[in-house]
């Protein structure tokens, strides 16, 4: 359990408001909704633990180099506890915007985001990336 109070909300709100803070560049505000003791976890890549890595790398991603936003194709609640995403993802570097389908699993601990487990498929990555590119020389 974490010294913070507990949030009043059911765990989809959580989820939701997570990544519209996310989107709105808002990392302090994402990070309210998160246990100090977070796990983030990408397919393949090493954990990121604790609060304060998470905030760091979510706070880069709110600059002018870098943007984020997300569509929500389907959310759902195991319980009290549990959500799972399906969505689409973009991470924007500059004028290339990169969209990857990623599918999430987000564990609450007391109203709090504790851990965060995303899956997405590299080939999938590659293939946003070449898009992204392609884009980016056309609009020029």
């Amino acid at each position: 359990m974490s010294d913070l109070p507990e949030l009043q909300q059911d765990a989809i709100t959580t989820v939701r408001e997570f990544f519209a803070a996310l989107e709105m560049n808002l990392a302090d505000e994402a990070i309210e909704l998160v246990d100090p003791g977070i796990v983030w976890r990408n397919t393949s890549l090493p954990d990121i633990r604790g609060i304060n890595r998470v905030r760091s790398i979510l706070r880069k991603l709110g600059n002018d180099r870098f943007g984020f936003r997300v569509d929500m194709h389907h959310i759902a609640a195991n319980g009290e506890n549990v959500v799972l995403t399906e969505r689409t993802d973009y991470l924007r570097m500059g004028p290339v915007e990169i969209g990857f389908w990623v599918c999430g699993t987000f564990e609450l601990v007391d109203g709090r985001i504790a851990l965060w487990h995303d899956h997405f498929s590299w080939e999938n990555f590659l293939r946003g990336t070449v898009k992204g590119l392609a884009r980016a020389a056309l609009s020029r």
